[in-house]
C-alpha cells in the first residue's frame, strides 16, 4: 500500500510517526514538500518516506491519499490537482464541509472526512470518521482507536468536542500556576497534576459502562474537597461557558 500525504504539518507528521510505527502493511509514504523542514525530517527519520516532487506527484503515487492542509489555503490548492474517479481520499482538513470539498476535488472519488489528534503519534489516538469506510477505520484502528459517524451532524459534534484539547491544557496550567504562586515549584506541581488528571481520564476510559455524572459523585464525597469545587464552578458559571464555547465551535464547523 502506498500512502500519499498533500501537506505536511503537524498532523502529517504525526500521522506519518504513527503509520510507521504500526503493523501496517505500507510499501511507502509520499508526502508533499509544501513544509520542507517537517518533510526533510520525515524523510531522514524513516525509509519508507519520501519527498514528492511536487502535490500532483502526490495524487498519482498514492492509493490511499490524505489532504492535510490548512482550511485558509485548502481551495487554491486542491483545485490545481487531478485526482482519479474512485481514488480513496482521506480529508483530515478542519471545519470544511463535504459538498465544497467535492466541488474542488472536482472527481468522483471515495471522500472521508477525519479529526486525527496529536496523539496518533504514539499510537494512543482516537479519530472520527465519516462516513463509515471500513478501510480507512481499519487504518485508524491501528493508530489507536476509530469512531465512525453514521451522520454528518455525529462528526460535527466530535469535531466540536475535540476543541477541548487547549482547555485541558489550560485548567492544568492554571492550576499548576496557582500552587506555584502558593510556593510549590512548578515543576513538582505538574510532576503530581498530569498523572492525576490521566488517571482520571483512565477512569472514564476503562468504566464505559458507567454514567459520567455517577463518575463525578463516587469521587465526590458528599461535604467533601470535591463537591465543594464543582458547586463553586457551577455557581460561577463555569458549565453555561463551556457549554456556550461548545455551541460556537459547533457553529463555526457548520457554517
Amino acid at each position: 500500500m502506498r500512502i500519499g500525504f498533500v501537506g505536511t504539518g503537524t498532523i502529517t507528521e504525526a500521522m506519518v510517526t504513527g503509520i510507521v510505527a504500526s503493523p501496517l502493511d505500507v510499501a511507502e509514504i509520499i508526502v508533499s514538500p509544501r513544509s520542507r523542514e517537517i518533510a526533510a525530517r520525515l524523510a531522514g527519520r524513516f525509509p519508507s518516506v519520501r519527498i514528492g516532487r511536487d502535490n500532483q506527484e502526490v495524487v498519482d503515487v498514492a492509493e490511499i491519499l490524505f489532504l492535510a492542509i490548512r482550511p485558509q489555503i485548502a481551495e487554491e490548492v486542491i483545485a490545481e490537482l487531478a485526482f482519479r474517479k474512485g481514488q480513496a481520499v482521506v480529508s483530515v482538513i478542519a471545519a470544511t464541509d463535504r459538498p465544497r470539498l467535492l466541488s474542488w476535488i472536482n472527481e468522483e472519488v471515495n471522500l472521508t472526512q477525519t479529526v486525527p489528534l496529536p496523539f496518533v503519534a504514539d499510537r494512543e489516538g482516537v479519530t472520527a470518521i465519516y462516513p463509515p469506510n471500513p478501510g480507512v477505520a481499519a487504518l485508524f484502528a491501528a493508530l489507536g482507536t476509530a469512531v465512525e459517524c453514521e451522520t454528518k451532524e455525529e462528526y460535527d459534534l466530535l469535531a466540536a468536542a475535540s476543541a477541548l484539547m487547549g482547555t485541558y491544557f489550560g485548567i492544568l496550567d492554571r492550576t499548576t500556576g496557582w500552587l506555584a504562586e502558593k510556593g510549590m515549584e512548578r515543576e513538582k506541581a505538574r510532576a503530581y497534576l498530569a498523572p492525576l488528571f490521566a488517571s482520571l481520564a483512565q477512569t472514564a476510559v476503562r468504566a464505559q459502562a458507567t454514567p459520567l455524572d455517577t463518575l463525578r459523585r463516587e469521587f465526590s464525597t458528599p461535604g467533601g474537597l470535591n463537591e465543594q469545587v464543582f458547586a463553586d464552578f457551577e455557581r460561577g458559571g463555569g458549565s453555561r461557558a463551556l457549554t456556550e464555547a461548545l455551541e460556537a465551535v459547533l457553529r463555526r464547523i457548520r457554517r
